[in-house]
């Protein structure tokens, strides 16, 4: 059971981080909103209640001297994965920071970006964090009072991590992958659990048309060196007679 909560906990930061990060990105942008910025403060809260809940549990079963090799082996994995995204959750908390300084919404000091983007994110946020609607609370201060907290909230999040690393000594080179790298991606049961609309798979298909194409690259090549050689041998022939 305890392997499996935590699995559980783990996914669901992800899908909250993987969130994040999709929101951050339309900051700046003209898809950008008092909405928007309303959406990213509550992502990145539940972001930083489900780290709390996963380092709590994860250091908890990894000082248990009780358990055995392979169940600390598998702790040990999702310990790493669990490090990685926040390391992850920190560098985009960083960057929504200083795209909120460059871009505020009351005092506007530079235009938006028209980068294509439009329309509400509020579906993609309400998924990630297992809600139905996002309810916003209106604050006329955002761009101040929650750049603030902001600031606070990333100050937080590295003594975190720094927390994490001195608790729990975990090499993550030392810590074995039990599947090849991107074979999640090429799962669709793993696309239809953990993505939030934010992921696009590319499936096999390219693969096999590039070798098709490859191989009438080779036959074209072929029928050109024969035509060459029929013509070179007929024009040899007109000169001679």
């Amino acid at each position: 059971m305890g392997k499996d909560e935590c699995k559980t906990m783990l996914d669901a930061l992800n899908k909250v981080t993987a969130c994040y990060r999709h929101l951050v990105i339309t900051l700046g942008s003209t898809a950008d909103s008092q909405n928007l910025r309303e959406e990213l403060k509550k992502t990145r809260k539940k972001a930083q209640e489900l780290a709390v809940a996963n380092r709590t549990k994860l250091t908890a079963l990894l000082k248990d001297k009780s358990i055995s090799k392979e169940e600390r082996s598998e702790y040990e994995r999702l310990w790493v994965l669990f490090s990685s995204n926040m390391e992850l959750l920190e560098v985009d908390m960083k960057r929504s920071l200083e795209i909120g300084q460059d871009f505020p919404l009351r005092v506007p000091t530079k235009h938006l970006i028209q980068t294509g983007m439009n329309g509400s994110t509020t579906t993609v946020a309400a998924r990630a964090m297992s809600i139905q609607n996002m309810k916003y609370d209106a604050d006329n201060n955002i761009d101040t009072e929650d750049l603030k907290e902001l600031e606070t909230e990333i100050t937080q999040v590295g003594q975190m991590i720094e927390e994490m690393e001195m608790k729990v000594q975990v090499a993550p080179w030392a810590v074995e992958a039990k599947q090849e790298a991107g074979a999640e991606l090429k799962s669709t049961a793993s696309v239809g659990n953990s993505s939030v609309g934010v992921i696009s798979i590319c499936e096999e298909e390219p693969k096999e048309v590039e070798s098709d194409g490859g191989i009438m690259k080779i036959f074209a090549g072929i029928v050109f060196t024969a035509v060459v050689l029929i013509a070179g041998i007929l024009g040899y022939l007109i000169i001679n007679l």
